[in-house]
């Protein structure tokens, strides 16, 4: 089993910061792609980024692109996501996901085997 820990939520201003950290344990070294996914109250969970193993192709939703910034560090078994310019309507839980194989991206919920228990992010206007 592989365990995965959302940090770094919190409330922020509108045009502010914040860095999401998703750190994993247990059979780690079955990780390769990881992606995060947002919720927002009332809504479906949405995709947001997507990285593959070795860090060296990421993708992005539309409504992100630009800025936000997906990375990951596999010495530390961490990945993160880098928020920067944030909106009102960029408040959601956030959760960070892995998948057990593969070599590209993915961007649909079932593709995710592991799923952290999400962090809260609000972006007051």
């Amino acid at each position: 089993q592989v365990q995965l820990v959302e940090s770094g939520g919190g409330l922020v201003q509108a045009g502010g910061s914040l860095r999401l950290s998703c750190a994993a344990s247990g059979r780690t070294f079955k990780i390769y792609p990881m992606g995060w996914f947002r919720q927002a109250p009332g809504k479906e969970r949405e995709y947001v980024a997507a990285i593959n193993w070795s860090g060296g192709i990421t993708t992005y939703a539309d409504s992100v692109k630009g800025r936000f910034t997906i990375s990951r560090d596999n010495a530390k078994n961490t990945a993160y996501l880098q928020m920067n310019s944030l909106k009102p309507e960029d408040t959601a839980v956030y959760y960070c996901a892995a998948k057990d194989s593969g070599s590209s991206v993915y961007i649909q919920k079932p593709q995710y085997d592991y799923w952290g228990q999400g962090t809260q992010v609000t972006v007051s206007s």
